[in-house]
């Protein structure tokens, strides 16, 4: 006997059915139900015999799962009710009695919530591994200067060790959004029923300790609604993601003739259908390329979730395509970008030779014309003026002479020479955080102890 006279339209049944994209959840599905036949025996809801039997029949379903032979039917609307039909064909009745003390809503809340905590712990390392590519890096090329950047124009020199160092304390802070992630989805949905509890006595912190949880989600209300911790985990995959995009479309730069910054391996790169002489960063393009769609799918799950009433909705079933999407996505970005750095190779003659524009010393200038009772507004003035004369001439600042220099101000005299001198830019920059040798290795030893950590 069912609720309905009519059997549902096949659109309908395509658009309500999530089997195709959910299936993935059946190592979490089995998980938890291994857990509540557990705790349903222990309670007396269900007897050991019965116990056993789910706990049998559940173990031959992982076996088809695992070996690709578990066959899903086109009426299989999700993945929860594949295994329970499979279960059921395979020990009877008694198959039904899983799903006593539950609803859909608080097992697939406790599904996707042990999904995220995986999936978060997972990127993690990769993100961790990402890390000490870039430490290992910043100490085989620690004093290898580099033109510094704003506006994509020179602006300071710096060393590539102090560069990528950057992107180790951006991925750290993507590592402590991905562990607040994991944080906020370690509350055991399951027990809430479908959205005011059960009429069983039931034990729910027994199947939270069972499944590696912190605790249980003290509202069934919110324990059904709540796809807060998805949304963290797409917030963290898509601050990261695009960080991986600053440093694909850094490599692209890097990489071109007009830098020949660094050279990316082989295996990293594609050729052109048509010109036999490219060698196209393509990897690194799409890191630049991928990281919008991670952040779409954080934007569009808001969009699920806006305004939407308490508890649940099939509207939030929509949350697993944008969670599945984005974590696959960035753990692709970081292996690629893990790849790409392994294997790339920096010219430090020509990072150095870029670096070496004496005009990135105009800052120093300005900053030596403090020293001597000038007010820095009035030495931006000064050393601009100096930059506009060598410019016009196309010259360095160093081929300027002692009188243009006196043109400029009467604090200018030979002296002010050593400040054109490559190796005074870099050291001289020895505030805390700063590109001066001193300070970058200190950067090592805090990056390190991240590593270690």
């Amino acid at each position: 006997m069912s609720r309905f006279a009519e059997p549902q339209a096949a659109a309908f049944q395509a658009l309500n059915s999530s089997v195709a994209f959910d299936q993935r959840l059946w190592p979490q599905d089995l998980a938890g139900s291994r857990a509540h036949a557990t705790m349903l025996a222990a309670r007396g809801i269900i007897t050991d015999d019965e116990r056993d039997s789910l706990l049998h029949g559940l173990a031959t379903v992982e076996e088809e799962l695992r070996e690709k032979r578990f066959a899903f039917l086109p009426d299989d609307e999700d993945v929860h009710m594949a295994i329970e039909r499979r279960l059921t064909a395979l020990i009877g009745s008694v198959g039904g009695k899983l799903h006593t003390a539950r609803s859909r809503n608080d097992q697939v809340a406790t599904d996707v919530a042990l999904f995220c905590k995986e999936t978060a712990t997972r990127l993690c390392a990769q993100v961790t591994e990402l890390m000490g590519t870039l430490v290992a890096l910043a100490e085989a090329h620690l004093d290898a200067p580099l033109p510094g950047y704003t506006h994509l124009q020179r602006a300071q020199p710096i060393y590539l060790s102090h560069h990528l160092l950057a992107y180790v304390w951006m991925l750290d802070r993507d590592r402590q959004r991905l562990a607040f992630a994991t944080q906020q989805a370690d509350r055991l949905p399951l027990g809430a029923g479908a959205l005011a509890g059960v009429n069983f006595d039931t034990d729910r912190r027994m199947v939270a300790a069972d499944l590696g949880f912190a605790g249980v989600m003290p509202n069934s209300v919110d324990a059904v609604s709540n796809r807060d911790f998805v949304l963290d985990l797409l917030h963290a995959c898509a601050t990261c993601a695009t960080h991986l995009s600053r440093l694909g479309s850094e490599l692209v730069i890097w990489s071109s003739q007009e830098f020949g910054f660094v050279t990316l391996a082989d295996r990293w790169t594609s050729g052109s259908s048509i010109m036999p002489q490219k060698k196209n960063p393509d990897a690194a393009e799409l890191l630049r390329g991928k990281a919008p769609r991670v952040v779409a799918h954080a934007a569009a799950l808001h969009g699920v979730l806006h305004a939407l009433p308490l508890t649940y909705n099939k509207d939030m079933q929509e949350d697993k395509e944008h969670l599945f999407d984005a974590v696959d996505t960035l753990a692709l970005c970081l292996a690629a970008a893990q790849g790409m750095l392994d294997g790339a190779r920096f010219d430090r003659e020509r990072m150095a030779a870029a670096a070496s524009d004496d005009l990135i010393a105009a800052t120093d200038l300005a900053d030596l014309l403090v020293t001597r009772g000038v007010p820095f507004r009035e030495c931006h003035g000064i050393v601009a003026g100096l930059v506009r004369t060598a410019v016009e001439s196309g010259r360095g600042l160093g081929e300027l002479s002692d009188a243009e220099l006196r043109a400029q101000s009467e604090h200018l005299d030979a002296s002010v020479r050593t400040v054109f001198e490559q190796s005074s830019w870099l050291e001289s920059k020895r505030s805390e955080g700063g590109t001066a040798l001193p300070r970058v290795r200190e950067q090592l030893v805090l990056a390190q102890a991240l590593l270690d950590a």
